[in-house]
């Protein structure tokens, strides 16, 4: 039988459903909340403690002290600069082996998972623990792209790829033609923000969100919720596209049916 699982929760709703998800199947559960990052609703209702970002010594004493032998890495981090990090010695001796600086997300996030197996966690990823979370391919809702939404999405994952190349991002948002935005440090949610000020007359636009190459999956898939289809039908896109397979949809129901109602797309798509 596994251990017991420690969730250490960034920002967004993934932590709180995969608290849920555990409660639900009677899993123990501890949860390691990251200092301005997490909700407080995150940790609502079951054993937790709230931890600052650098300092990684306490993170681990607190995990061990809980009994934890599992780990689950959830949420969205807003990566400080090294210095407003404030690195205990834990953590600088894991940056200073391998360049905080010098690393993208992706490739931080696989030096960090790597420390945590080498401390002996066994870490797994969230779509391990939801049922179902991955999208298939396909439409999810009513609403399927047209030939403009199908030639943006191609245009799209061509940009996403070279992005997701160089560790930068994943999301992209290509109106007729024209690439709007690229993801980058800010976040798929700020992205469309940013977009719903540079769209053009005419169709609107598609998001498209797709697996970097070589991607860490244990730690940051690509996700999405019913709060982005909102956020893409306030900035006036068409539909989103993810990658079949590779991306967790939060609330499926209530993805398709607040995208049913915006007669917005979201369908799942291949990488080729």
């Amino acid at each position: 039988m596994a251990g017991r699982l420690g969730i250490v929760a960034g920002s967004g709703v993934l932590p709180r459903r995969l608290v849920e998800a555990c409660q639900a199947a009677g899993r123990d559960i501890f949860v390691l909340a990251l200092e301005g990052a997490a909700e407080p609703d995150t940790v609502r209702g079951v054993s937790h403690a709230w931890c600052r970002i650098g300092a990684a010594a306490t993170g681990l004493g607190l995990l061990r002290a809980n009994n934890v032998s599992e780990l689950v890495l959830a949420g969205g981090i807003r990566r400080p600069s090294f210095a407003s990090l404030r690195p205990d010695w834990r953590a600088a001796k894991l940056f200073a082996r391998t360049g905080y600086r010098a690393l993208g997300d992706d490739g931080l996030l696989s030096a960090v998972i790597g420390e945590l197996e080498a401390e002996g966690f066994r870490v797994i990823g969230a779509d391990q623990l939801l049922d179902g979370a991955l999208v298939p391919a396909g439409p999810l809702g009513r609403i399927r792209p047209d030939a403009q939404s199908t030639a943006d999405i191609e245009h799209g994952l061509r940009i996403a790829r070279s992005l997701g190349a160089l560790d930068v991002g994943q999301a992209v948002v290509v109106q007729q033609g024209l690439v709007l935005g690229v993801e980058a440090i800010e976040g798929t949610d700020e992205l469309l923000r940013r977009c719903g000020v540079l769209r053009r007359e005419g169709p609107g636009g598609v998001l498209v969100k797709i697996e970097k190459p070589g991607q860490e999956r244990r730690a940051d898939r690509p996700t999405i919720g019913s709060q982005t289809v909102l956020l893409a039908a306030e900035t006036g896109l068409r539909g989103i596209a993810i990658e079949a397979g590779a991306t967790i949809v939060l609330d499926r129901d209530e993805v398709v049916r607040v995208a049913d109602r915006a007669e917005l797309f979201v369908v799942g798509i291949g990488r080729s």
